[in-house]
């Protein structure tokens, strides 16, 4: 019986099917989950998830968040996620810089909004995460 995989951000279900094997950045490593695994929570790191079916195999970078595996169901819920083919690394680094410039006025300000500082900081960790899952591996 193959696994069925959901990806979920705060504003949309970003992936769902089917699958034989995936593979998940977690805390402690990668781990990789096949069908009849153990019931297990645990917290994702930002990185790549790998979902194969059959000979086809697609990857999609995931900011930090929690995943679930009970019975042949995972359900990852993630501050953001993306196909990796429809990472541009244009848009990444203009997006990187303009958060880095947000956050260094945000941190200059003594009356900081804690949150804002955390937003900005999540946008340049899954800009990081992007440009290294992407660029050409050697």
């Amino acid at each position: 019986m193959p696994l069925t995989i959901e990806i979920i951000t705060p504003s949309r279900k970003v992936f769902s099917s089917t699958a034989d094997d995936v593979v998940l950045p977690t805390q402690s490593g990668q781990i990789n989950i096949l069908p009849s695994h153990i019931p297990l929570t645990t917290i994702i790191v930002p990185g790549e998830v790998v979902i194969v079916n059959g000979t086809s195999v697609e990857t999609l970078v995931v900011d930090k968040g929690y995943a679930r595996v009970q019975g042949d169901v995972i359900s990852i819920l993630t501050e953001a996620a993306i196909d990796t083919d429809d990472i541009d690394l244009a848009a990444v680094e203009a997006a990187e810089e303009r958060a880095a410039t947000a956050l260094a006025r945000v941190q200059a300000n003594e009356d900081f909004d804690p949150a804002e500082i955390e937003k900005m900081e999540q946008i340049l960790r899954f800009a990081a995460v992007q440009k290294l899952i992407k660029r050409p591996r050697h």
